[in-house]
């Protein structure tokens, strides 16, 4: 069974940092692509950032590009959110997903291209 375990979240001010954490078990993590989506209340699951199996390519949302980054680490089986200059418009639950397919060739946005997903972290951002 796949188990997504999300981190680090919290209250923070605008301007502030966070450091999101997801620790993957259960599959092998090193060959799926790996996501991180939100979701404020009462709006739709966004895409925030995406990055490929082998880490050699990232994709993020206009809204977070230049602010946040998406890293990995495979020996730890590992993803990450370095969230920088965040302000309240941040404010929602993170949840991290694993790609469905392994080896994908490209960096994909949607989430039911996701088949296993976190349970969440909350993050709020305040002014």
């Amino acid at each position: 069974q796949v188990q997504l375990v999300e981190s680090g979240g919290g209250l923070v001010q605008a301007g502030g940092s966070l450091r999101l954490s997801c620790a993957a078990s259960g599959r092998t993590f090193g060959i799926y692509a790996m996501g991180w989506f939100r979701q404020a209340p009462g709006k739709e699951r966004e895409f925030v950032a995406a990055i490929k199996w082998s880490g050699g390519s990232t994709l993020y949302a206009d809204s977070v590009k230049g602010r946040f980054t998406i890293s990995r680490d495979n020996a730890k089986n590992t993803v990450y959110l370095q969230m920088n200059s965040l302000k309240p418009e941040d404010t929602a639950v993170y949840y991290c997903a694993a790609d469905s397919t392994p080896y994908r060739s490209r960096v994909v946005t949607n989430p039911i291209d996701y088949d296993y997903w976190g349970q969440g972290t909350q993050v709020t951002v305040s002014s």
